[in-house]
């Protein structure tokens, strides 16, 4: 089932596919981050211990 979007469809779809890409840019980036962080932690954690 497809929605009928006319003359725009290239437009709506393209922003549609952009969109996604950013989000899972997002989500990537914050799972590198998260992992580099928690790494870091790690370390922080056993020199004290």
């Amino acid at each position: 089932m497809m929605v009928d979007l006319g003359e725009y469809s290239r437009y709506v779809l393209g922003a549609y596919g952009v969109s996604l890409l950013l989000l899972g840019w997002i989500v990537w980036v914050s799972f590198r981050r998260a992992a580099k962080v928690r790494k870091a932690l790690e370390e922080v954690e056993g020199r004290d211990g």
